[in-house]
């Protein structure tokens, strides 16, 4: 438990994304997690029926209460929803988290296509919160989003990451899940010059409500432990392939179903607790 990694991101009761799948990976990988609730999604594996805003001062007096108790670790940032939460998150990490990695996925629309980010907050996503952070994972349609390119090729996606770190992250980490190809390879690129590709065979399963959301905290419970980053990401994305891998012939919801964030867990001997 010396190991502490703080979720900021949004809910869901399904427990296959935000918050919850954020709690379930900090666990498997040996982190305490801890978290600070953003909004309040009404969603399944289906879709998202309603998304319901959380007060400005609930937020901000949720990271009071974890800073001035547990200083974290680590912070893995997922689901904002709006500006003003947004700019209140900002203004405190700004303040009180200058020495704590800060991964953040910028979440835009939930796997059922949905939206999780209103429009008008993305620009303060990017000049506000992204030149604070230590790494960003969006996948490839949330860095056309973002930037305005959309890559087919591993080439094209060099291109995009350079211009992703233009908004002020150390490292970018651009998912390659979205391209038409036999493997699923991400790409690392740092300020420095420095470029990683992370490849993998393609899991063919329905069943990956909440992998964004899951990659970015895994990343982050690695980060917690003092790993460098190369390692983090590189853990982070076997654990991840696991997960879909072991639940790709499950069935839980009659939508996008969750991965498994506890294959090398279950099953548990019961028996032996």
């Amino acid at each position: 438990m010396q190991y502490k990694a703080l979720s900021i991101a949004g809910f869901d009761g399904s427990g296959g994304a935000g918050i919850q799948a954020d709690l379930k990976t900090f666990s498997a990988l040996g982190a305490y997690g801890m978290t600070v609730l953003t909004a309040l999604p009404i969603q399944n594996t289906c879709g998202v029926k309603h998304c319901y805003t959380i007060p400005l001062q609930a937020i901000e007096d949720q990271l009071n209460a974890i800073f001035e108790d547990i200083k974290p670790d680590s912070i893995k940032i997922g689901m904002l929803f709006n500006s003003e939460i947004i700019e209140t998150i900002a203004s405190f990490l700004e303040k009180n988290a200058r020495d704590i990695p800060i991964i953040i996925d910028p979440v835009t629309v939930a796997k059922s296509g949905d939206p999780l980010l209103l429009p008008e907050a993305i620009n303060s996503l990017v000049t506000q919160l992204m030149p604070l952070a230590t790494l960003i994972t969006p996948n490839l349609p949330e860095a056309a989003t973002f930037c305005g390119m959309n890559a087919t090729n591993e080439a094209e996606m060099l291109e995009v990451g350079k211009k992703l770190l233009e908004f002020g992250s150390k490292y970018v980490l651009l998912k390659g899940g979205h391209m038409v190809s036999h493997e699923a390879n991400d790409l690392l690129i740092g300020t420095d010059g420095d470029t990683h590709w992370f490849t993998g065979p393609r899991v063919h399963s329905r069943n990956t409500h909440g992998t964004g959301c899951t990659l970015s905290a895994a990343i982050t419970a690695c980060l917690a432990q003092k790993m460098d980053l190369h390692t983090s990401c590189r853990i982070a994305k076997n654990y991840l392939h696991q997960a879909i891998h072991a639940a790709k012939d499950e069935s839980v919801g009659l939508g996008n179903g969750p991965v498994n964030h506890f294959y090398h867990f279950w099953p548990v001997q019961l028996e032996d607790i």
